[in-house]
């Protein structure tokens, strides 16, 4: 019996495991959306609505003006340093040609070892996956859909699959573990087991704003009151793994997974590179700053006061036009925002992620209570 490995997160595997699970542990995958669009229309996809369903493209949060805003996808892997990119959608191939030439751009700037793979349902532009590997893929990971995985041989994805699999590509199978239908995903991995996939990720099943009603309809609820995932999704791929002995890699990707491991760890990386020298990097990857608002004063008044009336040096002071602030050292703000605040300029403690959009956790009025 092949041994079940523990991971991180309540994640655990049989080997092989793909290298991209390795690289999305470590937060060095960039994430590039290259469309919102797919023809599946898998009643668990849990993409939100700025992304479900539209042409829009994202190299992690950060999204792109149009096909050609190419700097953003360069910029967004430096910042996390990423070692390979993972290309999703919607569905690549529905946008085949984009995903071709993003995939050589990324190779020529980042060089062969650049580990890129690429999701899809397989069941538009198949016949574009030679020209996809060409590019330079290294890895493809197929989402059959639920109504084929007791018995493949009939479905749509057969001959794709097996064809990329003679391509000599790593091909995987990739889907959520649905907890009624443990038997058909057995049947899947089995059948994927015969004709030389690689590996199969099962994911945690979770709730999101664009699929929970369809999830509630199918009789699926939360595990607990602190989690989004699907009760028993968790149970059913223990059962799976810990009792199949195949020469096919299994792993199990739990939500935590992705939030406290994969997440985590991007975030932390990004931050790293994009800090100032009076950021302070939060253990979660945060980042607090300390911010200066005013209602009726401009910014360049509010940098004039701090450099006249509180001898703050220039270098501590960022004025951040685009979010309307003036940032300056924590331990600045915290001396001074009593006498600003007779002034009727405000200041803040900042917590707010690293990511292109500068998501705010919290905002907490200065002087501190």
């Amino acid at each position: 019996m092949k041994k079940v490995k523990t991971w991180l997160n309540e994640s655990f595997y049989t080997n092989p495991l793909s290298p991209a699970c390795k690289m999305c542990a470590e937060g060095s995958k960039l994430v590039l959306l290259v469309t919102g669009l797919c023809n599946a229309k898998c009643f668990y996809c849990p993409l939100s609505r700025k992304k479900f369903g539209n042409d829009v493209i994202y190299a992690d949060e950060w999204k792109l003006d149009n096909e050609e805003d190419t700097d953003k996808i360069f910029k967004e892997a430096k910042y996390i340093n990423a070692k390979g990119a993972g290309i999703t959608g919607g569905d690549p191939l529905v946008v085949w040609k984009r995903t071709v030439k993003y995939i050589k751009i990324l190779k020529e700037n980042f060089g062969k070892k650049f580990h890129i793979h690429l999701y899809t349902s397989g069941v538009i532009n198949t016949k574009y996956i030679p020209d996809i590997v060409s590019a330079g893929l290294d890895e493809i990971r197929f989402h059959p859909n639920p109504s084929n995985w007791n018995n493949m041989d009939k479905g749509p994805c057969r001959n794709v699959i097996i064809n990329t699999v003679n391509l000599g590509l790593d091909t995987a199978i990739e889907i959520p573990s649905l907890p009624d239908k443990k038997d058909d995903i057995i049947s899947l991995i089995k059948w994927a087991d015969s004709v030389g996939v690689r590996w199969i990720n099962l994911n945690e099943l979770e709730f999101s704003e664009t699929n929970a009603e369809k999830l509630i309809k199918k009789g699926y609820t939360v595990k607990d009151d602190v989690s989004a995932a699907v009760k028993n999704s968790q149970q059913t791929a223990i059962d799976i793994i810990s009792n199949l002995d195949l020469g096919i890699g299994l792993h199990y990707c739990s939500s935590s997974f992705k939030d406290g491991t994969q997440l985590r760890n991007r975030i932390k990386r990004r931050a790293e590179s994009i800090a100032n020298e009076f950021d302070i990097i939060t253990e979660e990857g945060t980042i607090l700053k300390g911010i200066i608002t005013s209602k009726d004063k401009k910014l360049e008044e509010i940098k004039k006061i701090l450099i006249k009336d509180y001898k703050v040096d220039n270098k501590h002071i960022i004025v951040d036009k685009q979010r309307n602030r003036v940032q300056i050292n924590l331990k600045i703000i915290e001396k001074i925002s009593e006498d600003l605040k007779k002034r009727n300029i405000e200041s803040f403690l900042v917590e707010e992620y690293p990511t292109a959009d500068g998501l705010q956790v919290e905002k907490i009025p200065f002087p501190l209570q």
